[in-house]
């Protein structure tokens, strides 16, 4: 799932508990904000998989783009703040659950033990959708977000060895030759700060390890840790396209992808892009990636999931489609298309690309799956929230990287 910022404060939805009405009607409604890019084709393929399976429910698929998912979490928040909620939307599980307190119920019956879900998916995903002593959402596939995308003629032509990349300042003389060697902008970057916010995560984790990492998120963080962090990154992002401030992220993936950019730090949605995009991108020969620098042994664990709202005005058909996007026909029909793998433990990989496979892998031996700190798992929206507003006012150019610091260490 594309990023954007919490919906709406926890207080606001948690007292929504008790609330009446609910969209009414016999059509399922499911909500997603996949409207574009990789994100369309995936989901294309995940609702034509459901018609083929479900062809006797009735449902509207109901994409909401715009302001990367911004304009779907408040829509979502207009509904069930209005008692107008849909059957199901398409949402991040782990912290940012908790800002709906009890707006979304729980399905642990009907969907998690009638479709036997707690034994067929890894343990993350399952520790992550629950809610409330319950179960509210089920996982629809993982996003990695220590991947280092490159232009591999690019790399060439600067005369880089990416498996030499093992440091934030390895990265900067990486850098450093692709801005010196060729016209390509070295690193693709938006100046948004969920982007700043993912990639100084990153930095933090491949320069500082696990434990410093977690640590931060769980209140305890190295002050000298954060505002290293902090300068390193204000070195690599002397390095970004002139127009940052003014792009997102999916533009600046075109310039990878069109030989104008050499690296770019994002999801695997990015990879996603490549993989459906219509410029026959070959993985290893056009396209590849290496681990954020200092990352090698790390998953960094991100999830798409679907969520159940309380007082659903199609709780039987939405029971069906929460099953749905738990089996391996739904993940596998998505996932191929948006750059993720599957959560599920046992399916068939025979659908999946080289790059995917290999996630795979890297999934099943990875020594950490630390949770994204950008994408609702590891904090809740409001902390999540304030780390953006810390970021936008003090570190989207110019980099203060005192103020950023400390508004870190006041956020947490």
């Amino acid at each position: 799932m594309l990023k954007g910022a919490g919906i709406a404060g926890t207080a606001s939805l948690a007292a929504l508990a008790g609330c009446t009405g609910g969209g009414g009607g016999d059509t399922l409604e499911v909500l997603h904000g996949w409207t574009g890019g990789d994100g369309a084709e995936a989901a294309d393929a995940l609702f034509s998989a459901f018609e083929e399976e479900h062809s006797d429910v009735d449902y509207n698929e109901n994409p909401i783009g715009g302001g990367g998912n911004t304009t779907l979490d408040q829509t979502v928040a207009n509904r069930l703040q209005g008692g107008d909620p849909p059957s199901s939307f398409a949402g991040w599980p782990g912290a940012n659950l908790e800002q709906y307190g009890d707006a979304v119920g729980d399905i642990e019956s009907e969907v998690w033990d009638e479709a036997g879900l707690k034994d067929a998916h890894v343990e993350e995903a399952v520790e992550l959708c629950q809610h409330n002593d319950g179960f509210s959402a089920v996982p629809l596939g993982s996003h990695r977000l220590n991947d280092l995308f490159y232009n591999v003629g690019v790399l060439e032509s600067a005369g880089v060895d990416p498996s030499s990349i093992d440091s934030a300042d390895a990265l900067i003389d990486a850098l450093d030759a692709v801005e010196s060697e060729t016209d390509a902008t070295p690193f693709a970057f938006s100046l948004a700060p969920w982007c700043i916010l993912q990639t100084w995560a990153q930095t933090m984790l491949g320069e500082h390890g696990y434990e410093a990492y977690m640590n931060f998120i769980e209140g305890n963080g190295d002050e000298s840790a954060v505002r290293d962090t902090f300068e390193k990154l204000e070195e690599i992002l002397g390095y970004i396209n002139s127009d940052a401030a003014s792009v997102d992220f999916t533009e600046v993936n075109q310039d990878i992808m069109s030989g104008d950019a050499a690296f770019i730090h994002q999801g695997n949605w990015a990879a996603g892009a490549y993989i459906s995009s219509d410029q026959d991108l070959e993985y290893g020969t056009d396209w590849d990636a290496i681990r954020y620098p200092g990352t090698e042994d790390y998953y960094t664990l991100h999830i798409d999931s679907f969520i159940y709202p309380a007082d659903n005005p199609t709780p039987d058909d939405t029971a069906t489609w929460l099953q749905f996007v738990g089996s391996e026909q739904a993940q596998v029909a998505f996932n191929q298309y948006k750059g993720s793998i599957p959560t599920l433990t046992d399916v068939s990989t025979d659908a999946f690309n080289t790059y995917l496979t290999d996630t795979i892998e890297d999934f099943d031996n990875a020594s950490e799956k630390p949770p994204t700190l950008a994408h609702g798992l590891a904090v809740d929206t409001s902390t999540q929230d304030d780390l953006e507003e810390a970021l936008n006012n003090n570190f989207a150019d110019p980099y203060d990287v005192d103020g950023a610091t400390s508004g870190f260490m006041d956020a947490v």
